[in-house]
């Protein structure tokens, strides 16, 4: 690979990067606020809907314009690439057109089988974001495919910024004028179509050009419909359920928590109101995952370039530090919340109800890490059969496991099985992958080093928080500022533990804590302490 083309991928993805992840931090945070607003009916109201929105946007940004711009770049000039993305169009359309009219018309039967016929509405609203699916989808494909991350990077931000902008103000309105949670429902998910709207934007000179505009003369053979349109189902498809993994859990809860709770006895309403407490996980989740697979993320373009210039111990090293530091991230983020539970509980959201509950699915954010991080290597070596068995196995344990701890359990219940569905994924993904890859979590003690540190670390943390408690007594504890306050002082507490932990145990090797922030500097006053005592 030309040095100027690796630099352009490089640089690329590293843009991608930077909007992703602002895009996902704005994705997890505007739920705290929009909770505060609305409560946890209307909290719920909105969450058991998410899901399908969801599901649709990893379509749109993440899983068919990744396969799309496969198609884009294995085509040999400027006309195959513009005809195969018009062909990707055209099935999109098709496929994006049968989900559309499939919500529409089967709104109020799922809404029936999510136990709440009053969230029909909602399902509608969000239904019209699919019409956009097709030309958000290829537009991002195509220039991906030509290495041009700039339009797919905007267009994922101004999708974000505008929802989450209407969300916002629909929440206000709300409770403002009155409405009740399935109007505010519907008009925060009107944001989906009308966020879509704005991105699609973006590609509208690309689209007026290659997609609207008479076809040019093939200059190459091209699939046929039908063989494309298998790739897309079997290829695209699996990176549609990679992508797709944590939401397709959520949707799982959306057809069982709430009637599992009924079932158990609950009103209708207080099982409302308990999905809600169990939804604030979510945004927890995200923000852990968000924290955990940022900086590992950085060296996927150094993987790739291992793996296209043939260099299979430098592909390695580069694989254990992307496992190590998502790993050692994941479990850091993991003990601090659960440690951190009922302060963060109480400072935003303002209760400690279901504060259990959201223990258990903080465990969520290290399976999910590692989830992520293995699909991301075994996609770069083509290897798509333990994925494939993992994703499925695990959403069948979910299943076939949730409403029945529903009904036992309650949302601590929900919690478990979500637990132990990504934790059955990871262990067929891992137990399928080559032995090498295996390997890169077992060698050289790393795994119980970081057990020990980080049982030492949760251990301090929840030590501190009950002396500060302590010291200025439980009236004064329970409230929001100094929860705030107590939390601030256990996360700085577990950063230090963690850090000097890592530093004294030789948790990283040089690679893995220059990939991390500040690590060159730590490194630097590391050395200098040691010429010092030497």
């Amino acid at each position: 690979m030309p040095k100027d083309h690796l630099n352009t991928v490089f640089k690329g993805a590293l843009i991608l990067s930077i909007s992703s992840l602002v895009a996902k931090i704005l994705s997890a945070v505007y739920r705290i606020p929009l909770q505060n607003m609305v409560g946890n009916t209307g909290f719920y109201v909105y969450q058991q809907i998410y899901p399908l929105y969801g599901i649709g946007m990893t379509f749109a940004l993440n899983g068919f314009p990744n396969f799309i711009s496969k198609l884009v770049a294995e085509q040999p000039d400027e006309t195959s690439k513009s005809l195969i993305a018009r062909r990707a169009f055209h099935i999109l359309s098709g496929l994006s057109l049968v989900v559309f009219f499939g919500l529409q018309l089967g709104a109020t039967w799922i809404a029936a089988h999510m136990g709440d016929v009053n969230l029909a509405p909602i399902i509608s609203a969000v239904a019209w974001m699919f019409v956009f699916m097709p030309w958000l989808a290829t537009g991002r494909g195509y220039y991906q495919g030509k290495f041009l991350m700039g339009p797919t990077a905007v267009s994922q931000l101004i999708e974000q910024v505008v929802r989450v902008a209407i969300i916002i103000m629909a929440a206000y309105f709300s409770v403002r004028l009155g409405w009740d949670n399935y109007r505010m429902g519907t008009w925060a998910m009107s944001s989906a179509p009308l966020a879509a709207i704005c991105s699609s934007l973006i590609f509208t000179a690309f689209g007026l050009r290659y997609l609207l505009a008479p076809a040019p003369a093939p200059t190459h053979p091209l699939p046929s419909y039908r063989k494309l349109t298998k790739r897309f189902v079997i290829e695209g498809g699996t990176l549609c359920l990679v992508a797709a993994v944590v939401i397709l859990l959520q949707l799982v809860d959306s057809f069982t928590v709430m009637r599992g709770l009924v079932h158990q006895g609950q009103l209708p309403e207080v099982a409302k109101a308990l999905k809600g407490v169990y939804d604030r996980g979510q945004p927890l989740v995200q923000l852990g995952l968000v924290v955990a697979t940022a900086f590992s993320a950085t060296l996927l373009p150094a993987l790739t370039d291992a793996l296209a210039k043939r260099q299979p111990i430098e592909f390695k090293r580069q694989t254990q530090a992307m496992v190590h530091v998502s790993l050692a991230l994941s479990m850091a983020a993991t003990v601090g919340l659960v440690a951190l539970m009922p302060q963060i509980n109480r400072l935003l959201f303002g209760s400690l109800e279901g504060t259990t509950a959201l223990r258990i699915y903080i465990i969520s954010i290290l399976f999910a890490a590692l989830i992520t991080t293995y699909t991301s290597v075994l996609q770069s070596l083509n290897e798509y059969t333990a994925m494939i068995i993992g994703i499925i196995a695990g959403l069948a344990t979910k299943v076939l496991a949730n409403y029945i701890f529903v009904v036992h359990y309650g949302i601590n219940g929900a919690s478990a099985v979500t637990v132990l569905s990504l934790a059955v994924m990871f262990a067929v993904m891992w137990l399928g992958s080559p032995e090498d890859l295996q390997q890169v979590l077992l060698e050289s003690g790393y795994l119980i080093k970081l057990l020990a540190l980080s049982a030492v670390m949760g251990i301090v943390v929840i030590l501190s928080c009950h002396q500060n408690t302590a010291l200025v007594g439980p009236i004064l504890a329970n409230t929001r500022g100094m929860a705030g306050i107590i939390t601030v002082i256990g996360v700085l507490i577990g950063v230090l533990v963690f850090v000097a932990g890592a530093v004294y145990a030789r948790l990283f090797t040089i690679r893995e804590w220059l990939v991390l922030p500040y690590g060159k500097r730590l490194i630097k006053a590391v050395a200098k302490g040691k010429e010092h005592h030497s």
